[in-house]
């Protein structure tokens, strides 16, 4: 197709010339680690090879990989000589939220984040981290505005990105956008087809991007005062044994749902997402890519918690059904758990959250699981043990 071959070489996908053109425009040479390669070379090439991109996606992905590797040579810059200080800025006890997509793990990030206790990455300083924000100059930096105008630019350009993935400057951000910079993230596979990088990314194991996301932490927080920092990403099931390793003292606090209807919600989501970026998939192929997938991530969490049964008090376990029924009980709850009090302060802040939101009630749709190509008696049989072991039903319908 032409508009193909135009795009193909206005936007070139090839990572020797990513980086000579992030080196060229920022003047700075050093990557830093972990290395870019070999992951950047197995991404654009599973990106040309499989992704099947239409015109606007090449230029959103190709400037969406420049504005990466622009930071990474800005943040190595930045952190050159300087490691021993960020070392001396610890993060102690953070909360990982993870567990089943699609269960109410984005609203439950937001609840927490209205504790002013608590620390969420926002999209403004994970786009726009160098330098680092000053505690009295947050809302203030010029990052939320340069942010502010990239989201809105990206409306206008993709008007259906809203409905996809609504997010703000001051969105708390997930931890798959904070690996990202190291290439190695679940948030290419989600949003693209690129089954080569899938397989990478399964092989390589993701120290680096836990080790990336610890230092990157300490970078934000090196001027403003130290919080207990609350992240966010379903994906977490991929890298349990290297997030323990990087933060020992972390607690998890594992969402779950009935799998069919967070099949439902998370296949016709994914086929939305990779909209935005590449031509529409074979949606029977979408169906089985993410029963298997979901499945393999619970079953990953079953092993996980069994060969470790030392770290059972590091979890706690919150069903959609009682984050959807009262939002603030269950908040209560973790904090009962985590044995730190909720302050009137910040139960006052959620009880607005609440109730100025609805997105806790969740994704709605007409269409059923055979609609979406799902065999409806084969996924309650594949999630049997999950829904036994968690008490989450699976409910045919």
């Amino acid at each position: 197709m032409l508009g193909d071959a135009v795009s193909r070489r206005l936007c070139s996908l090839e990572g020797k010339a990513l980086c000579a053109g992030a080196r060229r425009r920022t003047g700075l040479g050093d990557f830093g680690d972990p290395p870019v390669e070999p992951a950047l070379s197995v991404l654009v090439s599973s990106l040309e090879r499989e992704a099947d991109l239409h015109p606007l996606g090449r230029f959103l992905m190709r400037s969406h990989l420049r504005s990466i590797l622009e930071t990474r040579l800005r943040l190595a810059a930045a952190w050159a000589g300087r490691l021993e200080a960020l070392e001396a800025s610890p993060i102690q006890r953070p909360v990982f939220i993870t567990g089943m997509p699609r269960s109410g793990s984005t609203f439950l990030h937001e609840l927490l984040a209205e504790d002013p206790d608590n620390r969420a990455p926002r999209v403004w300083e994970v786009m726009f981290p160098a330098p680092p924000p000053g505690a009295e100059r947050r809302q203030r930096d010029p990052g939320v505005r340069k942010a502010a105008a990239c989201l809105w630019w990206f409306r206008r350009i993709v008007p259906q990105a809203d409905s996809v993935y609504p997010v703000r400057a001051c969105t708390p951000h997930e931890c798959v956008a904070i690996h990202s910079f190291t290439l190695l993230s679940e948030e290419f596979v989600s949003t693209c087809r690129v089954p080569t990088y899938e397989a990478f990314l399964r092989s390589e194991g993701l120290g680096p991007a836990y080790e990336w996301q610890k230092r990157f932490l300490q970078h934000l927080q090196r001027r403003c005062p130290a919080k207990r920092w609350v992240l966010k990403s379903p994906d977490h099931a991929y890298g349990l044994e290297e997030l323990f390793s990087v933060f020992p003292d972390a607690v998890i606090i594992q969402t779950h749902r009935d799998p069919l209807e967070v099949l439902r919600s998370s296949s016709q989501l994914i086929a939305a997402l990779q909209s935005l970026f590449a031509r529409p998939g074979n949606h029977g192929q979408i169906a089985a890519r993410e029963a298997r997938v979901l499945a393999g991530a619970m079953e990953r969490f079953i092993r996980f918690r069994d060969v470790h049964p030392g770290l059972a008090g590091r979890f706690i376990d919150v069903k959609y059904s009682e984050l959807a029924s009262d939002p603030l009980a269950a908040v209560r709850r973790i904090y009962q758990q985590l044995e730190i009090p909720l302050t009137e302060v910040a139960a006052g802040r959620i009880r607005r959250l609440i109730s100025n939101r609805s997105r806790h009630r969740g994704h709605r749709t007409n269409r059923t699981l055979a609609d979406l190509g799902f065999d409806v008696q084969a996924e309650v049989r594949r999630f049997s043990r999950y829904s036994l072991r968690f008490g989450v039903p699976c409910r045919p319908g």
